[in-house]
């Protein structure tokens, strides 16, 4: 039986994976900012706050919460899987077998491995770990010069979304698209291969790290136990949403795929940013994505034999209930469709929410006209503080990967 089950984006969840943030958020500098993907630095005690105060209104809703951290930690059970863990981890961080990478592991495993892990995750500052340029390389010299740290800080990894997807019965590990988040979906890579959730391997991949091509998972939303939508964003490239397809479609629970073109803009970095399902009937948009006329690019995958057929849409509204068989649906747009409100909003992840149930949703409380908006169409919101959770430009459904949806 599979850990896995999710089957629609709105079915009543039961249990989700969180990463709590951490040092990695305050090992930021302003020149460090744009390559680690940000746009302000977060103030740990109060992002950490705003977090806690998340994770507990999951909990007072009946939702099981996990943390990213806790369970790779758990994962890693013997000497000999911390050195294995080590040696990918450096590997991947461009780190060539030497002197710089023998000094890192020998001062890594030091600790034990809970606090390992958040070393990794929280970068590794060259003075930490007190070696000489005297035995270095010149390669590793230069390296030392052009950063306070040996290992980076992976500020990202409060948006556990992005790094899996959980479909169906099975998961998704993401290949990520910019360099600064490469190393995060190893974390989930090891859960999989290692966890006793995953130790009967009975959970399907869906796609790994190693593929081709760009993928992430705000760009995935499971509409339904037969249709999937993916993005076609700044970070998710069509090759892997063709084979992520083919993949769905060999295993027999999904028949169609909508891919979605939204514009490659840091507003707008996955699907769910734009658009994201609230109830049966019921979805956020933000209207910057629509032309004038109201429509968008919109690619329908389906198999035919070992191929795909792919049809190319334009109606938002006809492609949706055509696929998800309704009559009628409702779109709700960020901060009320006005131009300014949108904006702003559309900055602070209006549209990005996340359902506990059908017609129940968390969402910041910073985005009042779009919440207002969902109240009006019958949604109930539940909304969490934001003030600082907010400055790495993600949302509640960024934050949160469900595990376990009930079925509809």
């Amino acid at each position: 039986m599979s850990v896995i089950q999710v089957y629609s984006e709105i079915g009543p969840l039961k249990q989700v994976l969180l990463k709590r943030p951490g040092a990695e958020v305050e090992n930021m500098t302003p020149e460090s900012m744009n390559q680690l993907l940000f746009d302000d630095i977060p103030y740990l005690k109060s992002i950490q706050k705003e977090h806690d105060a998340f994770a507990q209104l999951l909990q007072a809703e009946g939702v099981e919460v996990l943390y990213l951290e806790e369970l790779v930690a758990q994962a890693i059970t013997t000497s000999e899987q911390q050195q294995d863990f080590l040696d990918l981890f450096l590997q991947e961080s461009g780190i060539a077998k030497g002197y710089l990478y023998e000094g890192l592991k020998e001062y890594l495993v030091s600790f034990n491995t809970t606090e390992m892990l958040q070393k990794l995750m929280a970068g590794v500052r060259q003075e930490e770990v007190g070696l000489t340029l005297a035995g270095a390389s010149l390669s590793e010299m230069l390296k030392i010069q052009e950063s306070p740290f040996y290992l980076a800080p992976l500020p990202s990894l409060y948006f556990p979304r992005d790094i899996l997807a959980c479909i169906g019965t099975g998961i998704s590990i993401h290949p990520m698209s910019f360099e600064a988040r490469k190393r995060e979906s190893l974390f989930v890579s090891y859960l999989y291969e290692h966890h006793p959730l995953f130790a009967d391997k009975k959970t399907p991949l869906w796609f790994d790290r190693d593929l081709p091509g760009s993928l992430e998972g705000g760009d995935i939303l499971v509409l339904s136990a037969e249709v999937v939508a993916v993005g076609i964003s700044q970070r998710t490239k069509p090759q892997a949403i063709e084979l992520l397809a083919q993949r769905l479609f060999a295993q027999g629970d999904f028949t169609k795929v909508l891919a979605i073109k939204i514009p490659p803009q840091r507003a707008m970095m996955h699907l769910d940013t734009v658009f994201t399902m609230v109830d049966v009937d019921k979805f956020t948009i933000h209207p910057e994505i629509l032309s004038t006329s109201g429509h968008l690019d919109i690619y329908v995958l389906e198999p035919q034999g070992e191929n795909l057929k792919i049809t190319r849409e334009e109606d938002l509204r006809k492609v949706l209930k055509e696929a998800l068989k309704l009559a009628e649906l409702t779109l709700i747009p960020t901060g009320g469709g006005d131009r300014i409100a949108a904006a702003r909003e559309q900055w602070n992840d209006g549209s990005n929410t996340l359902a506990l149930a059908p017609g129940k949703v968390v969402t910041y409380d910073r985005n009042h006209v779009s919440n207002k908006q969902l109240r009006e169409a019958g949604v109930q919101v539940l909304e969490i503080a934001s003030g600082e959770l907010s400055r790495g430009r993600g949302g509640p459904r960024c934050m949160s990967q469900p595990f376990w949806r009930e079925r509809l």
